[in-house]
């Protein structure tokens, strides 16, 4: 008999569990609840039922799964060697082996997806796969592909999907419970009756900086020719007002385009040309509001080298050739991006306080992530460190070592994109989430804020550049964030109605 070890369930995550154990669950529960526990109370169960299935348990990067695979081999009686963590370093053949003796296997669903195509990995024992931070469940993922195997392969298949953040529209809600064949969906927030004394509070700030004149001038240089390129784009159908266009709106006409052209219209090739140079305009645009000279005169230096009629009407351009000497010259006096130094302030001043703080910092491009930490080695008491992920250049086992050293107090302040916005859980807990730009996903905004609080009180900040792509992206997150949390009561509501009346 399997049991859980070193962990007291709490009353709301045994109440998932029943409904887990009789169908396929969506959890949709705030961060730092312990999810990963619902998933280990539901494997103990399978196991002991079917005591020759296994496991499966899939999350996105390759920092969470080990973080799953910490809590499985501490708060499970069963022999250390029979939870495994497979990744993609591990050779084809050995991984083969492990999915043939282990019995909990914790992967990211890239190699088990590449594994199932191969025919290493056999699903029919399987008697629980677990999918965590499963709003990434979208048609032809990985985790919708895994999904559709497993319900085919599976003896005794149950599926238990595991996010806070689930979209926010019903459509993206009803595509996850789709595509991962989920029969019933468990609901907490904060303000749930058996979640609340377990949430720990979050004072959130908003601060703003005022774009410097200079950076304004230069703004006007590049927009000039980003404004005559969609002026020219209307010309050739783009339909919306010049005012509200964004990228996703050029990427869009783009698509058309190549449409049009597929089908012998000749002027879509000017048409594609000239979305593919507004679409680099806007960008420069955005790096030079919201990260900084130095990033704005890089990717202006990469445009250089392109070859392409977009990147030539750039590189040609007097504005350009003019906002690029202007943005020099800033950088050689050492001008910076006012989010800079207020960050520096906000980090100096938390250090001061509190020697024993750990603060996590996030930001969009890894470009910024270096400057960033660069910048914060100047303070005193700082001791900074980047965790950015293996396709921009950090193996697996340094992202590892890095985590452990951050926890262990080597450093005290981390630097991260993306890769540190889904699931981890620093020991001994953050202190303050600094949010250097904007995301415009409610997601990656809950994601991130999900960082902090999980032990103790916790503090978020976000800094905002006045009248910029920050500002607009800001509002449309926390706007997002609330209309996913009233889809999220009102399916809430209606479930609890559904219970009242079967009952």
């Amino acid at each position: 008999m399997i049991e859980i070890k070193d962990f007291e369930p709490r009353l709301y995550q045994t109440k998932i569990l029943e409904t887990a154990k009789a169908k396929n669950t969506l959890v949709i529960l705030p961060t730092g609840l312990g999810k990963t526990y619902i998933s280990l109370l539901l494997s103990i169960h399978r196991l002991n039922q079917f005591p020759d299935s296994k496991i499966l348990l899939v999350a996105p990067t390759k920092p969470l799964c080990n973080q799953h695979y910490q809590s499985f081999t501490k708060n499970i009686t069963l022999d250390k060697e029979n939870i495994v963590l497979v990744t993609g370093l591990i050779s084809p053949e050995k991984r083969k082996k492990i999915y043939q003796e282990a019995k909990i296997i914790i992967a990211t669903p890239q190699t088990i997806q590449s594994d199932i195509k191969n025919k290493r990995i056999n699903l029919e024992n399987i008697s629980a796969l677990t999918i965590d931070e499963c709003h990434r469940s979208r048609q032809n993922f990985a985790n919708t592909i895994i999904s559709q195997h497993y319900i085919k392969k599976s003896k005794s298949p149950r599926i238990l999907a595991l996010t806070a953040s689930p979209g926010s529209t019903k459509k993206k809600i009803n595509e996850i419970k789709e595509n991962l064949f989920i029969d019933a969906i468990e609901i907490r927030d904060e303000e749930s009756e058996d979640v609340l004394p377990y949430v720990q509070k979050k004072v959130i700030q908003h601060l703003e900086v005022e774009l410097p004149s200079e950076f304004k001038q230069i703004h006007k240089l590049v927009s000039i020719i980003y404004k005559e390129s969609l002026q020219k784009l209307k010309g050739l159908g783009l339909t919306k007002p010049l005012s509200i266009i964004n990228k996703r709106d050029l990427i869009s006409f783009q698509t058309y385009m190549f449409s049009e052209a597929k089908h012998g219209n000749r002027t879509a090739y000017y048409a594609i040309s000239l979305t593919a140079q507004a679409i680099k305009l806007s960008h420069s645009m955005e790096l030079l509001e919201t990260q900084g000279l130095i990033p704005f005169c890089k990717f202006l230096k990469k445009v250089e080298s392109e070859t392409s009629k977009a990147a030539k009407a750039i590189n040609n351009s007097a504005e350009i050739i003019k906002a690029k000497k202007s943005a020099e010259e800033l950088i050689l006096k050492k001008i910076k991006h006012p989010k800079i130094n207020k960050l520096k302030e906000i980090a100096k001043d938390e250090l001061e306080k509190d020697s024993n703080s750990k603060i996590i910092i996030f930001a969009n491009f890894r470009d910024t992530v270096k400057n960033i930490t660069k910048e914060l080695e100047e303070i005193p008491k700082a001791s900074p460190v980047i965790l950015i992920g293996q396709k921009e250049g950090i193996t697996q086992k340094k992202q590892l070592e890095t985590l452990k050293d951050f926890e262990q107090g080597k450093y005290n302040i981390i630097v991260t994109t993306s890769i540190g916005e889904e699931g981890l859980d620093i020991k001994g807990g953050l202190s303050i989430a600094i949010f250097f730009d904007a995301v415009a996903s409610t997601i990656r905004l809950v994601q991130r804020s999900g960082r902090v609080g999980r032990l103790e009180a916790g503090k978020i900040i976000h800094l905002i550049t006045k009248n910029t792509r920050d500002q607009g992206y800001f509002w449309k997150s926390l706007k997002e964030k609330k209309k996913m949390k009233n889809i999220i009561k009102g399916m809430q509501g209606k479930l609890e109605k559904q219970t009242t009346l079967q009952t």
